[in-house]
């Protein structure tokens, strides 16, 4: 490389995800493939509009890249291309996520989406968001006793506020979620059942997480997290007589992007791909045997594991109850070299700059050939890098 200054980053940043292990939960490593379609001539490729609609000339190869994105797409999640359609241009998960309010939603209309200080994300509804500040959350969380969802409770807001759409599926919520109940609130109260399942998509894919698009009328997901893959992001609509896959197109492109990154799409196309491998399923069932190993250990070293436990790839820990910052937790661990973040918890009492919990994931280091005994021992790690022994 010419450029000896970004050169020179770029290795010291190599070197520090080497050295480091890396619980962050939205984290993984993607493969040698990934990073030559990232970093193909595909960049300099501006395509405006979709496969056979273009709005320069010279697409030939690229809507052959992205139908090929899109057939990867529906065939890892088992959906026909009759009745699902896949859109693969959003830049990532939040424009994906603002692209369905765009499609679906009118200004104020209300979204019921999970808090943010109970594991929901930023544009799940939240007034920093501009998903909350053009359209009218109403939250719902978890029990206080259980720290899990509890369905008739979010039956009962549901029907009380009548939301024009619910999102299920969340950042920092560590239990599976029952889709069917939510499809079943949604029916009650008329509403859209939207499933952001961006932090869960690779255990969909390999068949560890029950699948939500029996339920569902919207799907998005990253692409970077358990999924394995580059940056970016996917929305799946259901194909039926409300025309939400035309919808959500035209608030992509042109609602809230122009071209989209080729390069992106044709990483996407490889990642998807690998997904569909039998060794994908078996790395996804081992991100969920680690995590629970690791939060086994932690709860017994006396962690305060939220909710007791994990059934996929994340976990959350009361440190606080140990009389530490989730900030201090965070910046403790990343001087012994594990990587994670400071995350609130239910009912935090604590400021978001400094909460009262962190997130750990364990979707990077099973990448790396991690398996349970790896993670007692990184329990163990952890554990004496917090009491500083």
């Amino acid at each position: 490389m010419k450029d000896k200054q970004i050169e020179k980053l770029i290795k010291a940043e190599q070197a520090r995800q080497k050295k480091a292990i890396n619980l962050i939960a939205s984290e993984n490593y993607v493969s040698k493939d990934v990073l030559d379609a990232l970093g193909s001539e595909l960049t300099n490729k501006y395509a405006e509009g979709y496969p056979g609609k273009r709005y320069y000339g010279g697409n030939s190869v690229v809507d052959k890249v992205e139908n090929l994105a899109a057939e990867r797409a529906l065939e890892l999640f088992g959906l026909s291309p009759e009745e699902w359609h896949v859109n693969t241009q959003a830049l990532s998960g939040s424009p994906a996520n603002l692209a369905v309010y765009v499609a679906l939603l009118e200004k104020g209309d209300k979204v019921m989406g999970m808090s943010l200080d109970q594991g929901g994300h930023l544009t799940h509804g939240h007034k920093v968001s501009a998903t909350g500040k053009f359209w009218t959350q109403v939250p719902y969380g978890v029990s206080k006793d259980s720290e899990t969802l509890d369905y008739e409770n979010l039956r009962d807001i549901a029907l009380r506020e009548m939301p024009k759409m619910i999102i299920a599926g969340f950042t920092a919520y560590p239990r599976m979620i029952d889709w069917k109940r939510f499809r079943d609130i949604a029916d009650a109260c008329g509403a859209y059942l939207m499933v952001d399942m961006s932090h869960i998509a690779g255990l969909v894919a390999g068949g560890a997480y029950p699948s939500p698009f029996l339920y569902a009328d919207i799907v998005t997901t990253t692409t970077h997290k358990t999924l394995r893959g580059p940056r970016g992001a996917l929305i799946f609509a259901k194909k039926d007589a409300r025309e939400l896959n035309k919808k959500i197109d035209k608030a992509v492109f042109p609602g809230l992007q122009g071209g989209p990154h080729m390069n992106q799409t044709a990483a996407i196309a490889v990642a998807l791909k690998e997904a569909a491998s039998p060794a994908f399923k078996k790395y996804a069932r081992q991100v969920i045997k680690n995590a629970q190993a690791l939060a086994a250990e932690l709860k017994k070293l006396g962690w305060r594991i939220i909710s007791g436990g994990t059934d996929s790839h994340l976990i959350l820990v009361d440190v606080a109850s140990q009389g530490i910052g989730g900030k201090e937790a965070s910046d403790a661990l990343e001087a012994a070299g594990i990587i994670v973040n400071k995350n609130a918890i239910p009912f935090d009492a604590r400021p978001p700059v400094d909460p009262s919990g962190i997130r750990l994931g364990t979707a990077g280091e099973t990448t790396r050939g991690a398996k349970e005994k790896d993670m007692i021992a990184l329990a163990r790690k952890i554990d004496r890098a917090l009491r500083r022994k």
